[in-house]
């Protein structure tokens, strides 16, 4: 199993005290003096992706999740070969490490970290507290948009799909085992009374509710109020304890299209260290207009 690392081993504790990868985060603090560093390329990746027009931070490249990240016919990741070339325009290489920030908690800057996970790349890391947490302490940000050499990022030989990423079958099979499944949208989306994000439109799927078995944890749980993780003793309560997460199971995490989930992902595999988790993104837009698929309105 592809998780943080590629020798797939990883400290594990029923109730651990200390993040098991805590080089997953970068602090504000550091990051600011740290920014004209060579091997690192600190990368925006927003919910609102005109949001960093309006200012970023100093040398940030910015990733659109949808336009850079996802194929524009089918449903589905970019091609091995357009990821290179993504990684390629913005000076990236293989040795690169890369910051992930962003708005809303870093939700969608951790979906950008697990795409690059998806490919192979093994240099990642998250600004804790993101955006938000930079803009309050009055750091410096710019409109100017940074030039980098165009690398040779290699092709990556595969998309781990079968590591890190759930499909319906999986995510079917995952309900009917009783293994750890956990629904991250909202408490409204999970009991079926709203099929979209609270104040968010209709994105077209037919029916609410959620997996059957599925736990369900909100996202955000996992954050202080800014932005930053909850401490690794708190994660565990919330994980370990109330949605039945082990390291002898697989998990299988979702939300509505893998954006929220890839948050969870992210605090599982990279903070609690555990090594078999996977992100079901097609959840609920593909979850709730199958045909055939069964789901729950229970609280």
């Amino acid at each position: 199993m592809l998780g943080a690392g590629a020798s797939g081993k990883f400290p594990m504790a029923t109730h651990p005290t200390e993040y098991a990868h805590p080089e997953a985060l970068v602090e504000t603090d550091w990051l600011e003096k740290h920014l004209k560093d060579d091997g690192i390329r600190v990368i925006e990746s927003n919910e609102d992706i005109l949001l960093y027009d309006t200012g970023h931070i100093p040398g940030a490249v910015h990733i659109d999740w949808r336009a850079d990240l996802q194929d524009p016919v089918i449903r589905d990741y970019i091609s091995p070969e357009k990821f290179a070339r993504l990684c390629n325009r913005h000076g990236i290489t293989p040795d690169t490490t890369c910051i992930f920030y962003g708005d809303k908690a870093n939700w969608w800057a951790c979906y950008a970290l697990w795409a690059f996970r998806l490919f192979g790349h093994e240099k990642v890391k998250i600004l804790n507290g993101g955006r938000d947490k930079w803009k309050a302490e009055g750091r410096p940000m710019t409109r100017e948009i940074p030039k980098y050499a165009e690398t040779s990022y290699p092709v990556p030989k595969k998309r781990f799909d079968k590591e890190i990423r759930a499909f319906f079958d999986e995510a079917l099979g995952q309900s009917k085992s009783g293994k750890p499944l956990i629904d991250v949208r909202s408490p409204g989306e999970y009991r079926g009374e709203i099929t979209h994000m609270p104040e968010y439109p209709q994105e077209g799927v037919l029916r609410g509710g959620h997996i059957p078995g599925a736990k369900s944890m909100p996202w955000k749980t996992a954050t202080n109020d800014d932005a930053t993780f909850k401490p690794a003793s708190e994660l565990a309560k919330i994980y370990f304890e109330q949605c039945g997460v082990t390291p002898e199971k697989d998990t299988v995490v979702y939300c509505r299209i893998g954006e929220r989930s890839s948050h969870t992902w992210f605090v599982l595999t990279y903070l609690l260290g555990l090594n078999n988790v996977r992100n079901y993104d097609g959840s609920w837009t593909e979850w709730g207009n199958k045909v055939g698929a069964p789901i729950e309105k229970s609280a």
